[in-house]
């Protein structure tokens, strides 16, 4: 793992595999999530292929920096968005997607690399579908996945999922690798495993525990707004992937991005929820090798 700034603000930790001399692809995570989330095997799997991986932190998550000057009360953000009171939520948030996707950008130029495949997952895909809309030229293709289009009517969550997404977790390690079994309301139901979502928890507490930044993070994605404007102009190549058992991000969310993205392909997977089977990687790695050929 290293560490790079993509900014005077902003630095980013990162981890590559496979060979520089490969296509690029950039992977990027979602929403609260450490890069550990696109699991090591899962990108060995990906550079034993023929690609350049690399795998990141967003901004306020894991080992990037954290916006600590600007703490956002989950609560109230939620409050003064669902009143209306636009601009009282925007005064709480720092940043946007946009910068989101430029620190992704940045991590590129600092590796030395002008062009990349970006392949997003979740608030990752929203993240991709931004770089790709802010800076065509530098993305070879662009993988969305298990993602949406900012729009309200599209992708929506059950009531479940979202109950289980805005429940406070636990601070001490074992509460929190134990309340790691409630994603299972949007994982797949064939493949579903409460100990796999254990070992990412528990993983990701004892790397960077920093719950703060989940706030600021939501915030970039409800105050972005609707990208399907401008994905309708969209020109880049774009893979859309989405499991059809997703509970917290509808499959109506993929569907209306490869609607709206001219020429794209939509690849829907049974089996898969919000996340990414280990029995479904080779179907999903074997989209993206093709995608970007």
């Amino acid at each position: 793992m290293s560490t790079v700034d993509v900014s005077p603000e902003v630095s980013i930790a990162y981890e590559s595999f496979g060979d520089p001399g490969d296509p690029p692809v950039l992977l990027v995570m979602g929403f609260g999530a450490q890069m550990l989330a696109w699991h090591e095997d899962f990108c060995r799997a990906l550079a034993d292929r023929g690609r350049y991986v690399i795998r990141y932190d967003n901004r306020d998550c894991g080992l990037s920096t954290k916006f600590d000057s600007h703490p956002v009360d989950m609560g109230e953000f939620i409050a003064a968005v669902s009143s209306g009171d636009i601009p009282a939520a925007r005064r709480m948030v720092p940043y946007r997607l946009l910068d989101m996707a430029r620190d992704g950008f940045g991590l590129l130029t600092a590796l030395g690399i002008e062009r990349a495949h970006v392949v997003g997952a979740s608030m990752g895909g929203m993240i991709a579908q931004t770089m790709a809309l802010s800076s065509p030229e530098r993305v070879l293709t662009l993988t969305s996945m298990m993602s949406s289009t900012g729009e309200r009517d599209y992708g929506r969550s059950s009531p479940e999922a979202q109950a289980v997404l805005f429940s406070p977790k636990p601070a001490d390690r074992d509460g929190y690798v134990a309340a790691a079994e409630k994603e299972l309301v949007w994982a797949s139901k064939r493949y579903g495993d409460a100990a796999v979502l254990r070992e990412l928890a528990a993983d990701s507490h004892d790397r960077a525990y920093y719950p703060a930044g989940i706030a600021r993070q939501l915030g970039a994605m409800i105050l972005s707004g609707s990208r399907a404007d401008e994905l309708r102009e969209l020109r880049v190549p774009t893979l859309v992937i989405h499991g059809l058992d997703d509970t917290l991000i509808d499959p109506s969310g993929g569907k209306r991005t490869a609607d709206l993205v001219p020429g794209s392909e939509l690849l829907l997977l049974p089996d898969m929820g919000h996340d990414r089977p280990r029995e479904l990687w080779p179907k999903i790695i074997d989209a993206v090798v093709a995608h970007t050929g």
